[in-house]
């Protein structure tokens, strides 16, 4: 009895290339969907920082609160890199910049790819500007306009739906909040 050899096929030259292409262009779009996703390895993520997190309170002058949970930016590494290279920030929670001494603070949207609300915060605890829905990836400067001690940056527009406004306050230790 004899065995046969199963021979494959032959392709030309030409299906060859566009079966190659088709894979690359697969394993392309695969991989990049895999880096867009948060999953990549951590060598990957090497560099980036890492942020404490505490809890503070939006206290509205009509008697509203509402506790955030939030990441604390308080190297200048950590405020360096803010909330770039995230696809997305839970409802409840934001990114807290406290800066000592106080001072006029620009920020930027660069590598940012969610819209935020920036909250600036006087060192008594007090909003003093609000700037929402901040484009992302924008290389536009966004300035506290006067000495602040803190940014609070939370999903863009937010502090429209919970009714915040310049002159609330909030509450965290890195505030007096006494009025």
């Amino acid at each position: 009895m004899t065995r046969g050899v199963l021979e494959s096929p032959r392709r030309s030259p030409a299906a060859a290339r566009r079966a190659l292409l088709l894979g690359l262009a697969l394993g392309l779009t695969f991989g990049l969907a895999w880096l867009a996703s948060g999953l990549a390895p951590a060598a990957a993520q090497q560099g980036l920082a890492s942020f404490a997190r505490e809890r503070l309170t939006l206290a509205t002058a009509d008697g509203a609160r509402r506790v955030l949970d939030v990441e604390l930016a308080l190297t200048p590494q950590q405020q360096a890199q803010g909330l770039m290279y995230r696809p997305s920030l839970a409802p409840e929670a934001g990114m807290l910049f406290v800066y000592r001494p106080a001072r006029v603070v620009t920020m930027w949207m660069k590598n940012t790819a969610m819209p935020l609300d920036m909250l600036f915060i006087a060192e008594d605890g007090e909003i003093v500007k609000i700037v929402e829905r901040t484009v992302p990836y924008s290389l536009a400067s966004i300035s506290s306009g006067r000495p602040v001690s803190g940014v609070l940056e939370v999903n863009g527009g937010m502090t429209s739906r919970w009714g915040i406004r310049p002159g609330d306050r909030v509450e965290h230790p890195a505030f007096d909040a006494a009025p």
